[in-house]
């Protein structure tokens, strides 16, 4: 086979088909933008690799809506992918190696398809590609080596899910050149989870990589974790005259591993005490029968936590139901109170370790104030907390003027996302 020179590949999506496919992905107003940016990372691809039948993969970006930690403990959430995406120009070799280069990065990231062992110390990046080989193997699915070039505009450490929309980009890789496309949306979760959590020591839930994989607001019900059930919840946010704003909060949450791994700790030690597994299984009678008891064993903050979780997870049905009947004030009302549990009940807005920096809090606090000034909107801590960023949501006619505060005040960055329909993908099986 005659491999494509960079002037046949990007004559091949220059097309009719192409620019709608970015429509759907991103909106109007960004395809050319887009398109621009896909003929850069086939340029990228052909300055590191040479001639080659590249074909284009995009995986997104998650935001938590509601159900703040309560995956890991079969609980329920509202989740979407988002018009921030992780995109790859990708090749089929006939060796068994993976060969990744990522923008923005020196290093070459190399694995061969055979050597699927954790490597001590290995960095995040080759720990999860290795991972997620070894995920393929594990599910009994076929493997082998391609030659990636890799861009994204995924804020990286920002509760986004950067790491879930690497994972499922390269899912996605794998399963269109090797498995004709046919590992449906939960394995490849699953996947994904299981790199993180056995080859990157990352405690996460499945949320993240359901949200990335599946595409558009959904409801994920993790009762039975094996099987979630998921619910597409069709709403646009646009149509009420509203955006959704994510605001850099200048903290960063790359070392919080033990943070994160003490909420789901703290959540079963109480379901625990209680005589079963997850907070999924508990009520709320039992834990006040047995108040006294378990503050003992679990310790107060492990006790409000699986109180979060209770309230979180009824919430979760009320959000649903209220975009269902187009309520949208009420909606926003939950909104205000999944964040008012997360940083009362729950408390993953800071550290207990650095209380003198508490930029999540400080964000909040301005933007609560603003927001009960033009008594309009509502926010909350975004995606695992401790540190990060914010999720706002606010009329279109206030964005200007709540991003110049952010940035007088805090000297940050604000990000419009909006709800991408489509999840982890190979654009060409939407251009053929």
């Amino acid at each position: 086979m005659r491999l494509r020179t960079v002037t046949e590949n990007l004559e091949q999506y220059n097309t009719e088909k192409m620019n709608q496919l970015l429509v759907e992905m991103y909106g109007q107003e960004q395809v050319q933008y887009q398109l621009k940016r896909y003929q850069q990372l086939m340029n990228n691809y052909h300055q590191q690799f040479g001639d080659g039948n590249i074909q284009l993969f995009s995986s997104p970006g998650r935001s938590e809506i509601g159900g703040n930690h309560t995956d890991h403990n079969y609980g329920k959430v509202l989740a979407t992918s988002i018009n921030l995406d992780t995109i790859s120009a990708a090749v089929p070799v006939d060796e068994p190696y993976i060969t990744i280069v990522s923008e923005g990065y020196k290093d070459v990231y190399k694995i061969h398809t055979s050597e699927l062992e954790p490597v001590a110390g290995e960095g995040g990046t080759l720990a999860l590609i290795r991972g997620i080989v070894a995920g393929f193997v594990q599910w009994g699915l076929h493997v082998g080596g391609f030659n990636a070039y890799v861009s994204t505009n995924v804020l990286a450490a920002s509760g986004l899910s950067s790491s879930a929309s690497f994972e499922m980009l390269i899912t996605s890789i794998l399963n269109t050149f090797y498995n004709n496309s046919q590992v449906d949306i939960v394995n490849m979760a699953r996947i994904g989870q299981y790199a993180e959590n056995k080859f990157w020591n990352k405690p996460s839930g499945l949320l993240d990589q359901m949200a990335c994989a599946h595409g558009g607001l959904i409801a994920i019900d993790f009762i039975n974790p094996k099987e979630p059930a998921i619910q597409h919840v069709p709403y646009d946010f646009n149509a009420q005259g509203y955006e959704m704003v994510i605001v850099n909060t200048g903290g960063n949450h790359a070392d919080l591993t033990a943070d994160y791994a003490a909420v789901p700790e703290e959540m079963k030690a109480v379901a625990e005490a209680l005589g079963h597994e997850v907070c999924r299984q508990i009520t709320l009678e039992e834990v006040y029968s047995n108040l006294a008891s378990l503050r003992e064993q679990t310790g107060d903050r492990a006790i409000l936590r699986a109180l979060h979780f209770l309230e979180e997870n009824d919430r979760v049905d009320e959000q649903v139901k209220a975009l269902q009947s187009n309520e949208w004030d009420h909606f926003l009302e939950l909104i205000t109170g999944s964040g008012n549990s997360s940083w009362k009940w729950l408390q993953n807005v800071y550290q207990d370790s650095h209380t003198r920096e508490q930029s999540i809090s400080i964000a909040l606090a301005i933007t609560e104030i603003f927001l009960k000034q033009k008594q309009a909107g509502a926010c909350r801590v975004h995606g695992g907390g401790f540190a990060g960023v914010i999720l706002t949501i606010l009329p279109k006619t206030l964005v200007s003027e709540y991003t110049a505060l952010i940035e007088k005040t805090l000297g940050t960055s604000t990000y419009i996302i909006n709800v991408r329909q489509h999840g982890s993908i190979c654009l060409n099986n939407h251009l053929n």
